[in-house]
């Protein structure tokens, strides 16, 4: 059990280093409502029992103004977190995005075959994720949800989570953005001994990181990709790449050739891409392809803003600004298709 909370620590700490160059961001006590260069948002706690008959918790972003007394149907974003994170630290991303596009964003636990903070695509979470329109709405009565707008954007864990969630309930959503994903699972587990670990990190851990990763995987997986292949499978986008080229979810696909974490991004996210566009030409789907650090331009003040204005969440302008901003760690990449690809 402790190495479970190391490792899920651990990982933690290591995905939010990547971005406090970018904005340091204090997460408001539950019902706060922060005010972030004119913008407010509202920070709100629920509860939604998961899959397997557990509490889980969920953390919900609205608007300041939005409440019992003024609460017109808003779109909803259902962001899946990274590996190792929660739907609070989740949240932080976002900044006040919300509020300046007048949108609600719901960030789950979530809850794996086994672990919760390491979930890795299980048929129950993706499930779950589909649920959270209805779950969000039943635990706060007067918050009114946009059926026809509802939108899944997730990086890393939750890029591979929303890519799932387009290819098991595509009816669902109005659009989905996947950053820096794992497409392939088992292969994924082959890579993780060389997966990037922080300075604290190898002094905690040293050689010996990535073998532990590869036991979280096998115990919330049920085993290694030799022995349980379908399983991997099943949690893999590219097992389901019929289904998503096909889908008709408007798609973003987002990778970097600098992601340190999910190594070989070009044989994850973008050969995914590749193979999208190869089954159905005309399919909605976009790659970005671009030289970040793993999950940074998933952030408020990087590139986060790009992908939400595609769905019409917040203004384009506003979106290219902050791309395009001294603020940004990163240069804008330029849209992929399957005609440019």
């Amino acid at each position: 059990m402790a190495t479970k909370t190391h490792i899920s620590s651990g990982s933690c700490r290591l995905a939010l280093a990547l971005v406090t160059f970018v904005l340091t961001v204090v997460l408001p006590p539950v019902g706060r409502v922060d005010a972030q260069n004119g913008f407010t948002v509202r920070t709100l706690t629920i509860h939604y029992t998961a899959w397997n008959g557990r509490d889980r918790q969920a953390t919900v972003l609205l608007p300041g103004w939005y409440g019992p007394n003024d609460d017109p149907s808003i779109p909803l974003v259902i962001a899946p977190h990274g590996r190792g994170c929660n739907g609070r630290v989740n949240a932080k991303y976002w900044g006040n995005l919300p509020a300046r596009g007048r949108f609600a964003v719901v960030n789950p636990d979530g809850m794996g075959r086994r672990m919760g903070n390491y979930s890795y695509g299980y048929k129950g979470q993706i499930d779950d994720l589909a649920r959270m329109p209805e779950l969000t709405m039943r635990a706060l009565p007067w918050l009114h949800i946009d059926r026809n707008r509802i939108y899944a954007l997730g990086s890393s864990m939750g890029g591979q989570e929303t890519l799932l969630l387009v290819a098991r309930h595509p009816g669902l959503l109005a659009g989905a953005a996947a950053m820096d994903s794992v497409t392939d699972l088992g292969k994924r587990y082959g890579e993780l001994p060389s997966v990037a670990c922080s300075k604290r990190c190898e002094q905690r851990f040293g050689q010996r990181y990535g073998y532990l990763l590869q036991a979280a995987m096998r115990r919330e997986v049920g085993g290694t990709p030799a022995t349980v292949p379908a399983a991997y499978a099943a949690r893999s986008a590219m097992h389901f790449a019929k289904q998503i080229a096909f889908s008709g979810v408007p798609l973003q696909i987002w990778w970097s050739r600098n992601d340190r974490i999910v190594t070989n991004q070009r044989g994850q996210s973008g050969r995914l891409f590749r193979t999208l566009t190869r089954l159905n030409p005309e399919a909605p789907i976009v790659g970005f392809e671009g030289a970040w650090a793993h999950s940074t331009e998933m952030h408020a003040e990087a590139l986060l803003p790009v992908a939400v204005a595609r769905f019409g969440l917040v203004s384009q302008s506003y979106a290219d600004s902050v791309a395009h901003s001294q603020h940004a760690p990163m240069r804008m990449p330029a849209a992929m298709t399957a005609a440019s690809h």
